[in-house]
């Protein structure tokens, strides 16, 4: 197993100390890093969609206005 050592300002320490008071810190700690992991993970795979979707889009054949109205107008009963 690993040991990392971080600086937080003293007022998050104390918070921190006393939120998690009769809890294995080092346990809580880790579980926080796992989470902050998955959340970097998922930004990046949001952020792929995202450039996917508008590579896509980009791709596409732009249509006028006109076809874009008329779609709709013909499609509503």
């Amino acid at each position: 197993m690993a040991t990392v050592n971080f600086s937080v300002p003293d007022q998050v320490k104390k918070a921190f100390n006393k939120a998690y008071a009769r809890e294995n810190k080092s346990a809580v700690i880790a579980d926080l890093m796992r989470d902050a992991v998955a959340r970097k993970n998922r930004i990046k795979a949001r952020r792929g969609a995202l450039r996917r979707i508008a590579a896509r889009r980009n791709a596409r054949e732009a249509v006028s206005e006109g076809t874009l109205r008329s779609a709709r107008e013909n499609g509503r009963p």
